[in-house]
């Protein structure tokens, strides 16, 4: 890689929307940062706004259909250690900020190959927020990758705390393609990150959502022990493919993001179809 204005995300983000920190060097996660992949080692602090046309968590979505942007704040040391702020708002509805992310981790490389993160989020969300996401405040994230030059394989283990306890683990297969031309200058280039990903985990926060958001009054919503049983069990959850493509310059990044998702043992109202996600990222980074 030639500059260093490439950040990995979780969240997943894992990820999805995140779903988990945005945040710097790594992750699906949810979160809402590129999902380019350039490791940086030196204080650095980038500031970057996003756009999605739903919010995804851990490969599911609510009952109706959720347009955000959000904005997110990173400061990463030379130690590795790093902090980050986010905010997420839903288009359409009342709530200035329908949530508030802060936390931090740190960063650690064992060898040109392995590398990996551990971080703490803490989720604070208005009251009146509707997104899934709302029924956790709390995750303890943990990634390691590992680079084969042919391919990344990366595994993303997240801990949800707090109305609902959820176990997660993301598995993901990626490759980091970057043309060798430039496209308007000499210090510009282009990125493209697709990867095949599978999430496992439990799915107790659909049981929280459902009854914070009254959906059991919506119509053809049905209610039963099985359910729940259902839900507490670890088993797999979706399915996805995404493809980033990025524009990058030395200090900032546009890219635009495309994830075909396929959800598996859903359970409650959240009945799930195959679905289309879009992301545009802009994120500027200052060292």
């Amino acid at each position: 890689m030639r500059y260093l204005g490439l950040f990995i995300i979780l969240f997943s983000h894992a990820a999805a929307f995140a779903a988990v920190p945005p945040r710097l060097f790594y992750a699906e996660r949810l979160k809402t940062t590129a999902d380019t992949d350039t490791i940086i080692r030196k204080r650095s602090l980038s500031v970057g706004v996003s756009y999605g046309n739903d919010a995804i968590f851990f490969g599911r979505v609510g009952p109706v259909k959720y347009p955000f942007v959000t904005t997110d704040v990173v400061y990463n040391d030379k130690s590795g250690l790093f902090i980050y702020g986010s905010g997420l708002k839903v288009l359409g509805y009342d709530p200035v900020f329908d949530e508030v992310d802060v936390g931090g981790g740190y960063f650690y490389k064992f060898s040109k190959k392995f590398s990996g993160a551990i971080s703490y989020t803490r989720f604070i969300f208005n009251n009146d927020a509707k997104i899934i996401k709302s029924a956790s405040s709390n995750d303890i994230n943990f990634k390691n990758s590992f680079d084969w030059k042919v391919t990344k394989s990366s595994v993303v283990m997240d801990f949800l705390f707090g109305k609902s306890n959820d176990f997660f683990v993301t598995f993901s297969q990626s490759k980091l393609i970057e043309p060798s031309w430039s496209i308007f200058t000499d210090d510009d280039y282009l990125t493209i990150n697709p990867s095949a990903n599978v999430i496992f985990g439990t799915q107790n926060f659909v049981n929280t959502y459902t009854e914070d958001r009254d959906i059991r009054k919506m119509g053809d919503y049905i209610y039963s022990a099985r359910m729940d049983r259902n839900n507490r069990r670890f088993t797999v959850l979706n399915y996805y493919f995404k493809v980033p493509v990025a524009y990058n310059m030395p200090h900032f990044t546009l890219e635009a993001s495309y994830r075909y998702s396929i959800p598996v043992n859903v359970e409650n109202v959240l009945q799930n179809k195959h679905a289309s996600f879009f992301n545009l990222t802009f994120y500027y980074l200052f060292y």
